[in-house]
């Protein structure tokens, strides 16, 4: 049987605690201002619940690596404070109803590895920061409100295996220098967006392909050669565009 309530305002005397995961149950509410005497955790999943309320004070958990908050009714803005933590590695907001933009504090998190913003309604551009992130390797901001054209400097992660853009709206050309910046780029996920010109024919450089999803957006010109020199590639979707033959 779930557990159900909110979580006691006595918690936040376990002062020792280190890990703090509450995922798959009913607690609901906002999180009580106690929890910030966890200065010891470094683990906190409070996933598939309902809670609510602004994204709190985590600012004061200066030793958490893994903080997922998936699946819960979050609201208000993403917090820049979060990106603060020197120790953070992953941090999942997906399915909340976060908004406003992504902070440019988020090249701080230098050892973050995997970042989940999808399902919320965070606009704007996709801050060049991420181009900072030396040790992603997981970048979904998938089904958002993001604007603006995909630069170079966002995608010169040199670790990254996946990302996952689609259901934006996302516009202009694909850098020609696609796949120079990511050798081990495995799932690169566009679909949905309002790209629009040719596929980079650096698409072979990203040996490593396996999954590349560009349908429903605006390409118009022909496919080039190149893209059968994807010897790994397993899954490609191109439909709904506008490909000359």
């Amino acid at each position: 049987m779930d557990l159900s309530g909110r979580i006691p305002p006595d918690l936040g005397n376990l002062s020792f605690l280190v890990s703090f995961d509450l995922e798959s149950n009913n607690f609901h509410g906002n999180l009580p201002q106690e929890m910030t005497c966890l200065r010891r955790l470094k683990f906190l999943d409070l996933s598939f619940n309902n809670f609510s309320g602004k994204v709190p004070w985590f600012r004061f958990l200066h030793q958490v690596h893994v903080l997922s908050l998936r699946n819960n009714s979050f609201t208000g803005s993403l917090p820049s404070s979060i990106f603060n933590i020197s120790t953070l590695e992953m941090l999942n907001l997906a399915f909340n109803s976060l908004e406003g933009h992504i902070p440019v504090s988020l090249s701080y998190a230098s050892r973050l590895q995997m970042l989940e913003l999808s399902y919320n309604s965070i606009k704007g551009d996709i801050p060049d920061g991420i181009g900072n992130l030396p040790n992603m390797n997981w970048l979904s901001i998938q089904h958002n409100q993001l604007t603006g054209s995909i630069s170079f400097t966002v995608l010169n992660i040199s670790r990254i295996e996946i990302i996952a853009f689609t259901g934006n709206s996302l516009s202009g050309n694909l850098p020609n220098g696609l796949c120079n910046g990511f050798p081990i780029l495995k799932e690169l996920y566009l679909s949905g967006n309002k790209l629009f010109g040719h596929m980079p024919t650096s698409l072979p450089n990203c040996s490593q392909h396996q999954v590349l999803s560009l349908s429903k957006n605006e390409f118009d010109r022909p496919i080039h050669c190149e893209i059968g020199r994807l010897s790994n590639l397993q899954q490609l979707y191109l439909g709904a565009n506008h490909f000359q033959g």
